[in-house]
């Protein structure tokens, strides 16, 4: 694997590697070392997995380690569409189920359903969560410098909720366009459920994969501004214990 820089931000590891398809591996075989790690010290692990294209080769890797105990493991998503139709692809229950929730043996699938009462939904989700202490989240960055759908008008890095309903600014909805989710901005959702700050930063560890040129200034302000706030949410990552931030060369390009 062909890791080209690797620095500190605060607490933040920061890696970059030359290509994607290298990001992703070393992003893969560090979460399931991590995994087997903990497996050797308790008797399961809660997991909560970001559903988007940045997280692809990540996702591959890791569901290709035959030494993980999946029935061992409760998953997690970390947000959903308001609005969208149950079988719509673009619904992040679907894509991780296509990318690793129908591929692996876990223990428990825990969908976000955005399908009916959002009030009712956020008390569900909070109380599986206030059951189950997050070990690991496998993560992304969004072009606004979000983590989940915490944008940068709704981030609360003191947020006393564990899931809520949230307003998509325009370059989180421009984003899915970008990923190639949906044909046009009109097209994509104007709200979602997603977990807060509090939620993702609680976990044990945080394994954060961004690759791609559009990720670059996102990363930069990650990795580089003198302040730690919600004008980039991502910069919450620099406090935390165990947070480890892979790029590709293309979204790396302004730390090299």
């Amino acid at each position: 694997m062909a890791l080209i820089k690797r620095m500190n931000a605060d607490k933040l590891d920061v890696q970059v590697y030359s290509d994607r398809a290298s990001m992703g591996k070393a992003a893969g075989s560090d979460i399931a070392a991590k995994i087997v790690e903990l497996l050797g010290k308790k008797d399961e692990l809660n997991i909560i997995f970001a559903a988007a294209p940045s997280q692809n080769e990540t996702l591959a890797e890791l569901i290709s380690h035959e030494e993980i105990d999946w029935s061992r493991i409760n998953a997690f998503h970390m947000d959903e569409y308001i609005g969208l139709p149950l079988d719509a692809p673009q619904r992040f229950g679907n894509f991780l189920k296509e990318a690793i929730f129908g591929k692996v043996p876990f223990k428990s699938v825990n969908y976000i359903d955005s399908s009916s009462s959002v009030e009712a939904e956020c008390e569900r989700y909070t109380e599986l969560l206030k059951a189950h202490k997050i070990d690991i989240v496998v993560l992304g960055i969004g072009e606004n410098g979000h983590i989940a759908f915490n944008d940068p008008p709704v981030a609360d890095f003191n947020d006393p909720k564990v899931i809520k309903p949230v307003e998509l600014d325009e370059i989180c909805r421009n984003q899915q366009v970008n990923d190639g989710c949906f044909a046009k901005i009109d097209d994509v959702p104007h709200t979602a459920l997603t977990l807060t700050i509090p939620t993702l930063f609680n976990a044990d560890c945080l394994f954060c994969s961004v690759p791609a040129k559009t990720k670059a200034e996102a990363v930069y302000h990650t990795v580089t501004d003198k302040e730690i706030s919600e004008k980039c949410p991502a910069t919450v990552m620099r406090r935390h214990k165990s947070a480890i931030l892979y790029c590709d060369a293309d979204s790396g390009a302004k730390l090299l």
